[in-house]
C-alpha cells in the first residue's frame, strides 16, 4: 500500500471500527450479499476463503489498505435529472480521474475479449483501485497512465505484516531484503511476475502504470474460471487478492456505489482516502504504581504460582494447530514428484497425462491445506487449460496437487513446470515437458486418376493427398514432395516432370508443405519438360508416412488413318 498520505486526523483506533462497522452496517445494502451480525459487524455471505480463493497472501502480500467506506447516499443524480446517461455529477467522492477510469474500462473491455465468460465489471477495479491506492493518489499520473511518485506498501518484514523476502532484487520496489506491494494496484513483485501485463500497447510491463496494472489485476481476477457474474465467485475474487474478510465488505462496498454512477474528473484531483487497515492508535495502559504494592512482597506464596509461567508454554503449541492455512505450509520440509509420467504432446494437443506433487514433511509424512503453484517456464507457449501460465492448487489429505492439464501451443521443444510452496521458502520441483511436431502415419491420394502429360505440357490434375495418424485426421503436418530418380534412389531427378515456383523457374522439391485442418494437401500444377517415360513423384511426411505417385509423359497417340477406296470401286 502506498505510504501514508492525505490522512484525516485519526481518532482513536478502537473508535475508527466503531464507527467503520456502524457505517458497514447501515450501508449493508450497498454491498451484495452483505448483512449484519448480532454484534452490528457487517458480515458476507459466501464471503470465507476457500482453499482456491487466495494465492499466497493475495496479490498484494496481505498489505494494508485503505478502508474508507463510500457515502451513504447514491453517486447518481435524482430521478428527475432525465440525463439518461450514466456520468453522474453528484458527489465528489464518484468523481474517477479520466485516465485511471479510462485504464479500468480498456481493460474490463479487454477482459470481456479475452475471457467472456469471466464477466468482469470495470466497477470491480475502480473498487479495487479505490482501496488499494485512493485511485493511483487521486489521479496523479502521467498521459501515458504511469504514476508520477511510485506508490509503494511498507516492507512485508513479518512486522505486523506477512514475511516475504525479497523475490525482485529490489527491481520493483528499491528494497532489496523484503517485498513491499507497488503501484496503483498494489501487486507484490512475486505476483507481478506472472500476472503482469502490458495494458498501453507501449511494450513495457509496469506495475507503476494504471493501464498495465488495471489488465494484470483483470486477468488475476479472472483466473480459476471464476464467472464474476455469481455472488459466490466474486467473493472468492476479491479475497483472493487480499484475504481480509474487511477488505472483502470494503471492495463490495465501493464496487456497489460505483455501479450506482460515476463520473470522469481531471486527473490529478481525486479525492485522498485516510482511513488505513493498519491505523492503531490504541495503547496498552501502564500499570500505575500503588502505594499499596510494597505490601504484596510480604506474601512469599506468590513465588510458588510462578510454577504457572510454564502454562504460557502451552499457548505457543496449540498456534501451529488452529491456523488452517499456516500451520501446515510452515511443515513443509520438501516437494516430491506424486508418480508424474512422461510429459509429451504434439503442437495443438492437449497433454495426456498431468503433474502430481506431493508436500511433505522433514519426516516424510504428507501434508494437505498447502498451496502449490504451478509454473510454466521457457520459450513455449503451451499453456495450462484456459489459457494460464501460472495455477494455484491446494494439496488433498494425501499431501498431493494435481496440476490442470496441459495444453500445447504449436512452437515445438522442451519446456519446464515448476512446482513450489507458496509462502515458504522450499526448493521448487521441476518437471519436463516436450512439445512434438504433429505427424502422420498414412498418406493417400484422393483421387484415383492416372496422371499422364505430354512433353512440353501441363498435367490436367493436380496431386492431392490426406494424412491421417492412427485413423484420425492429421492436420498440421509438416511434409515434402520430391520428385525422385526411382523407387530405389530418393535423390531429386534432373529431368522429367517439374514444379514452378513463384518466379516460374523449375523446382522438383518442394518443401515447408503442411496439412489442412481436415489433413489434406494439394500440391501445385505439375509440368512436363521434352523427355518422356515413367516418373515418380514422393510425399513424406513427419511422423513416417510415405506415399509414392507415379506420372507419365507421353507422346499424344497418333491419329487412326481413314481406310482407302477399295480396288474394286469405279472411279
Amino acid at each position: 500500500m502506498s505510504a501514508q498520505f492525505g490522512r484525516r486526523l485519526r481518532k482513536g483506533a478502537v473508535a475508527t471500527t466503531v464507527a467503520a462497522a456502524a457505517v458497514a452496517a447501515l450501508s449493508a445494502s450497498q454491498a451484495p450479499g452483505v448483512s449484519v451480525d448480532d454484534n452490528g459487524r457487517s458480515t458476507t455471505a459466501d464471503a470465507q476463503p476457500t482453499p482456491d480463493a487466495s494465492d499466497d497472501d493475495g496479490a498484494t502480500g496481505g498489505s494494508p489498505f485503505y478502508m474508507d467506506l463510500p457515502p451513504l447516499n447514491s453517486p447518481s443524480p435524482a430521478p428527475s435529472a432525465g440525463s439518461g446517461g450514466t456520468a453522474a455529477t453528484g458527489t465528489g467522492e464518484a468523481g474517477i480521474p479520466a485516465t485511471v477510469l479510462d485504464a479500468y474500462k480498456k481493460a474490463a473491455a479487454a477482459l470481456q475479449e479475452s475471457k467472456p465468460g469471466c464477466n468482469l465489471p470495470w466497477q470491480l477495479l475502480a473498487a479495487i483501485g479505490k482501496v488499494e491506492s485512493g485511485q493511483a493518489r487521486g489521479g496523479r499520473v502521467t498521459a501515458d497512465g504511469t504514476t508520477i511518485d511510485p506508490i509503494l506498501g511498507p516492507q512485508l518484514d513479518g512486522n505486523g505484516f506477512a514475511l516475504i523476502p525479497d523475490t525482485d532484487n529490489g527491481v520493483y520496489d528499491g528494497n532489496s531484503t523484503y517485498d513491499a506491494a507497488v503501484g496503483p494496484m498494489q501487486f507484490i513483485p512475486s505476483t507481478w511476475e506472472w500476472a503482469a501485463r502490458d495494458g498501453n500497447g507501449d511494450g513495457k510491463k509496469d506495475p507503476n502504470n494504471i493501464y498495465d496494472a488495471a489488465l494484470a489485476a483483470g486477468h488475476y481476477l479472472c483466473r480459476n474460471g471464476w464467472d464474476l457474474s455469481a455472488q459466490a465467485d466474486m467473493n472468492r475474487a476479491i479475497l483472493s487478492y487480499n484475504n481480509s474478510q474487511d477488505y472483502l465488505n470494503t471492495v463490495l462496498s465501493w464496487l456497489e456505489y460505483y455501479r450506482k454512477g460515476t463520473h470522469e474528473i481531471p486527473d490529478g484531483t481525486g479525492s485522498l482516502p485516510g482511513n488505513r487497515s493498519d491505523d492503531n492508535d490504541t495503547v496498552s495502559p501502564s500499570p500505575s504504581p500503588s502505594p499499596a504494592s510494597p505490601s504484596t512482597p510480604s506474601t512469599p506464596s506468590t513465588p510458588s504460582t510462578p510454577t504457572s509461567p510454564s502454562t504460557p508454554s502451552t499457548p505457543s503449541t496449540p498456534t501451529p494447530t488452529p491456523t488452517p492455512t499456516p500451520t501446515p505450509t510452515d511443515t513443509v520440509d520438501h516437494l516430491e514428484d506424486a508418480g508424474t509420467a512422461k510429459l509429451t504432446a504434439q503442437a495443438g494437443d492437449a497433454f495426456t497425462k498431468r503433474i502430481s506433487t506431493r508436500a511433505e514433511t522433514s519426516a516424510g509424512k504428507a501434508v494437505g491445506k498447502v498451496r502449490i503453484r504451478f509454473t510454466i517456464v521457457g520459450d513455449t507457449d503451451a499453456t495450462f487449460t484456459g489459457g494460464e501460465s501460472v495455477a494455484t492448487i491446494v494439496t488433498n489429505s494425501s499431501g498431493v496437487a494435481v496440476a490442470p492439464a496441459l495444453k500445447a501451443g504449436e512452437k515445438t521443444g522442451g519446456f519446464t513446470v515448476r512446482a513450489t510452496v507458496v509462502g515458504r521458502a522450499v526448493t521448487g520441483l521441476d518437471y519436463k515437458a516436450t512439445v512434438t511436431e504433429r505427424v502422420a502415419d498414412t498418406l493417400v491420394r484422393t483421387s484415383d486418376t492416372a496422371l499422364t502429360c505430354t512433353p512440353g505440357g501441363e498435367f490436367a490434375e493436380q496431386v492431392e493427398v490426406k494424412a491421417t495418424d492412427d485413423g484420425a485426421v492429421a492436420d498440421g503436418v509438416a511434409a515434402t514432395a520430391t520428385l525422385i530418380t526411382s523407387a530405389d534412389d530418393a535423390t531429386e531427378n534432373t529431368k522429367g516432370p517439374y514444379f514452378k515456383d513463384a518466379d516460374g523457374k523449375t523446382v522438383r522439391t518442394l518443401t515447408g508443405l503442411e496439412t489442412d485442418a481436415d489433413g489434406l494437401l494439394k500440391l501445385p500444377k505439375l509440368y512436363a519438360d521434352d523427355t518422356t517415360g515413367t516418373f515418380l513423384l514422393r510425399v513424406n511426411t513427419a511422423g513416417g508416412a510415405v506415399l509414392t505417385v507415379e506420372l507419365t509423359v507421353a507422346a499424344a497417340a497418333e491419329p487412326t488413318e481413314s481406310p482407302s477406296p477399295s480396288a474394286g470401286s469405279s472411279a
